[in-house]
């Protein structure tokens, strides 16, 4: 049996104007290819709250409030260095902040290793992401904007 790190983790439902939520394209050199919600590991010390904020910065150069949690989900996978987790994934909704062009995503916050496995983005809506023909997480996605 595999010992599983825990991994409190802020997740981002991040809206434009247009009611487009933003993904990353992951492509790590191991697995296909997929799509994930911006966001990531909950720091020491740190709420999920600030998390969602620092993230949101580090992301996509965005600085806005996450307000209140509105979902949590539990999620057993293998983090691109290779680490088993349980992730306790906690999700905030957030608008693009007013004045911001929701095309101009900043990654300059991105680490070494986001900038190897995260070469893409794209807004999507729900038609958009129902036609999407690569794995996104949560899998649930359309239904929680």
């Amino acid at each position: 049996m595999t010992s599983r790190v825990a991994r409190p983790a802020a997740r981002i439902i991040l809206l434009d104007p247009a009611e487009r939520v933003l993904l990353f394209r992951f492509d790590p050199p191991d697995r296909p290819p997929f799509w994930c919600t911006p966001g990531g590991a909950v720091d020491p010390g740190e709420s999920y709250e600030d998390a969602a904020r620092r993230e949101l910065l580090e992301e996509t150069g965005f600085v806005a409030e996450p307000g209140p949690q509105m979902a949590q989900r539990i999620a057993d996978f293998i983090t691109i260095e290779g680490v088993p987790v349980t992730a306790d994934e906690r999700y905030f909704r957030i608008r693009t902040p007013a004045g911001t062009d929701p095309e101009a995503i900043d990654t300059g916050g991105h680490t070494e290793l986001e900038r190897s496995v995260m070469r893409s983005w794209r807004w999507f809506d729900r038609a958009a992401l129902a036609a999407l023909e690569e794995p996104y997480f949560p899998e649930d996605l359309a239904e929680m904007f």
